[in-house]
């Protein structure tokens, strides 16, 4: 946990990365098992295999002790969205193509609305409006998959 410029960008974002993995983390014992990981997915319309399930655990679950902590998670949504690990490239897809409702390979703000308010979210279409505008930057209205990894990876630059 030092305090580097170079990760001081992303942790910037935890409390957003701390909210989401409380979505996954149903119980709230700091840890995601695969069985809230498939309820979660179910909740968002997807229908994942428990064999895509156990490979997205394996590939975030680094100290493999069967659990997503939030450190893990935090790291995926960091190291993948930077790129860094072109495995961790097929969740972050995945994980877009869930909040592209009408697969057009854009997500709007009521797209982003209906999935968050199924996370239990309480958020409008204005609040939704106001996150894609912070990482909309062709200025479209909508986030498109590049802008997507900037806004997991938290990452300002273009």
């Amino acid at each position: 946990m030092a305090m580097e410029n170079k990760s001081s960008a992303y942790l910037t974002n935890i409390d957003e990365v701390k909210q989401v993995f409380s979505r996954f983390d149903v119980n709230g014992d700091g840890k995601i098992t695969a069985v809230e990981l498939v309820d979660v997915m179910k909740a968002l319309g997807s229908d994942t295999s428990l064999d895509e399930v156990n490979r997205i655990m394996a590939d975030i679950d680094t100290d493999c002790d069967g659990f997503i902590n939030l450190e893990e998670f935090a790291g995926f949504c960091k190291g993948n969205a930077a790129g860094e690990d072109d495995g961790g490239m097929t969740e972050l897809h995945d994980a877009f193509k869930l909040y592209d409702l009408n697969k057009n390979g854009l997500i709007s703000a009521n797209e982003l609305h209906q999935i968050l308010s199924r996370l239990g979210e309480s958020c409008t279409v204005d609040d939704c409006s106001n996150m894609i505008k912070s990482v909309d930057s062709d200025g479209d209205g909508y986030v498109n998959f590049e802008e997507f990894k900037k806004m997991m990876s938290n990452n300002p630059s273009k």
